[in-house]
């Protein structure tokens, strides 16, 4: 859940950031073109100053602090799926294990297909339900899956919390799967609520992957360097990111110039969405425990975990 409360401002910036940056290029399209490179400079600033904020006011706390009154509870186990057994692994330890690749896939496969659908989503409600949805409509669609992401976010990680990190990650795969497959049935019957809630769900899980990854981390390798580990992890959103668009901007070009209507021209893609979580499914079934005994690393010299 913690987790989750952090990142979901990762997946909430879009609603503020994208407006502010429209706005200050309308603010400076007089003076300097379309106001690109003025609005980069304003934003550079802002963000620096928000950033620099973090910085003065972020602390580790001291060593053997918590909270007045709090007492630990004893670890039953059910939160990390039985996943800790206490060992603890350094950062570079970490990425030599294939526990760590096996997540780098399953994270890799869940960001591929919800991050090539949230960039095509505009143009794909529309072209599915020609005359139907407006370009206004199809703004307030992406938006609705931008609300989607965040409380994903917070969710799907707080179910984790119960019900375990690997469970969580089954679910997204094999209920993603479906979802994706069925996308295209909708569209052919018209269906425009039903396709609506099939990508809310669909969201939901693609913001749910990102805030539920670090406890899963957490779970396999203790919590000294889990920081630095999930920033090599993140390679896969980086690798992604170039999957993910590219896979439906290719697909969708070649169905459309070999005579696919736009309106048929997602199905191969959803259909390849769907299998690329099979894969992310079975990567995650074999994920298991680490079996090496308790080992020390020095957490004061670790990375501070900010996610």
């Amino acid at each position: 859940m913690a987790t989750g409360l952090a990142i979901m401002g990762f997946g909430g910036g879009a609603m503020i950031g994208s407006p502010l940056a429209t706005t200050l290029m309308a603010h400076f399209k007089s003076t300097a073109a379309q106001g690109v490179a003025p609005t980069f400079v304003v934003m550079g600033l802002l963000y620096f100053a928000f950033m620099m904020f973090g910085v003065l006011t972020v602390r580790v706390p001291r060593e053997g602090w918590q909270p007045a009154g709090w007492t630990p509870a004893r670890a039953s186990g059910r939160a990390s799926g039985a996943f800790s057994n206490g060992a603890t692994r350094s950062a570079s330890e970490a990425i030599r294990t294939t526990q760590f690749w096996l997540l780098w896939v399953v994270l890799f496969m869940n960001v591929t297909a919800g991050i090539g659908v949230l960039g095509q989503a505009s143009p794909m409600i529309q072209e599915m339900f020609p005359g139907r949805i407006t370009a206004a409509a199809a703004a307030g669609f992406v938006g609705l899956l931008s609300l989607a992401n965040m409380a994903g976010r917070i969710g799907w990680s707080s179910l984790s919390d119960f019900v375990g990190r690997k469970t969580t990650y089954a679910t997204f795969f094999l209920l993603g799967a479906v979802l994706y497959a069925l996308v295209p049935v909708t569209g052919r019957a018209g269906n425009v609520a039903l396709f609506v809630c099939g990508y809310v769900v669909i969201l939901s899980m693609y913001g749910g992957g990102f805030a539920t990854i670090p406890a899963y981390l957490r779970d396999l390798f203790g919590t000294a360097q889990v920081g630095a580990i999930h920033g090599r992890l993140l390679t896969a959103w980086s690798a992604a990111g170039i999957a993910g668009p590219a896979l439906v901007n290719y697909i969708r070009e070649y169905e459309i110039a070999h005579g696919i209507a736009k309106a048929d021209a997602y199905t191969t893609t959803m259909h390849v969405m769907a299998v690329l979580l099979c894969v992310g499914f079975v990567s995650n079934l074999v994920v298991r425990p680490m079996d090496d005994p308790v080992r020390a690393v020095d957490d004061r010299a670790a990375t501070p975990v900010s996610l």
